[in-house]
């Protein structure tokens, strides 16, 4: 079966958004109410008026900014902890229970206490992101560091290998499939809780569109903002994710 990351699969993913496309135009001719369900040709004459106006572009780099550095805080800190728990069972009797912890806070739960404690301000937007996915990311570095090859490791060690050599050319490509399993499903929850973050206090990004026109029911600049973050998320996930994961896991191919 094609996967995302295969190449070949490629003109069936196409195929499958034009499929989708076709589905949404049916239902807006069914339902033949615009201001219910606008036809996708409408939401694409928005998100062109929207694109020359400049909004479009200022808006999706201000929410592209934010995943960026939320992913890349996320995945530095989950992986290190995930490492370390994996690594020492004393670590992991002490803190697995912070994890579990922060695995079912809910994420608008964190979100509102770090505006209360923080401010409504760049830095709390981000923290309140990356807390909501480190404990994803820990958890399964933590099971990838569990399931590392130990004869690997200790004939590192008997060849002396040192330990930056024997992490980097033992450890890390065994744990590539973890760390690029990781990057998929965190891209994908954090930009959705970004948007969150902006609808909640942000005076920028497609969150805080969304919430400007749900104010005002305009459903056809929801759909257009929301469409348009969603085909830059499918850029990056079916370019350079997919990407990532291919390298991550060619070492396995026979």
């Amino acid at each position: 079966m094609a996967q995302p990351s295969d190449p070949k699969s490629v003109p069936i993913v196409l195929l499958s958004i034009a499929g989708f496309i076709v589905f949404w135009a049916l239902l807006s001719i069914a339902k033949a109410d615009p201001m219910v369900l606008p036809s996708p040709l409408a939401v694409a004459q928005i998100i062109g008026d929207e694109w020359t106006k400049g909004a479009l572009q200022k808006h999706l780099w201000a929410t592209l900014v934010r995943v960026a550095a939320a992913f890349g805080l996320a995945m530095v800190l989950g992986t290190v902890i995930g490492i370390v728990m994996g690594a020492s069972k004393q670590a992991d009797r002490w803190f697995g229970a912070w994890l579990v912890v922060f695995l079912n806070i809910p994420a608008l739960v964190v979100i509102v206490l770090c505006y209360l404690w923080i401010g409504l301000n760049e830095t709390a937007a981000i923290t309140a992101v990356a807390l909501n996915k480190t404990a994803m990311v820990a958890v399964t570095i933590r099971e990838g560091t569990r399931a590392l090859d130990r004869r690997l490791w200790e004939m590192a060690h008997v060849f002396q290998m040192p330990p930056v050599r024997r992490f980097v050319h033992v450890t890390l490509p065994q744990l590539w499939p973890y760390i690029a399993s990781s990057m998929r499903n965190g891209i994908a929850i954090i930009w959705k809780i970004v948007l969150v973050v902006e609808f909640l206090g942000r005076s920028s990004g497609v969150g805080f569109k969304i919430h400007l026109y749900f104010q005002l029911f305009e459903i056809g600049h929801v759909l257009a903002y929301s469409v348009s973050f969603v085909a830059v998320m499918l850029l990056i996930e079916y370019t350079v994710i997919s990407s990532i994961e291919r390298r991550a896991t060619r070492w396995r191919s026979p």
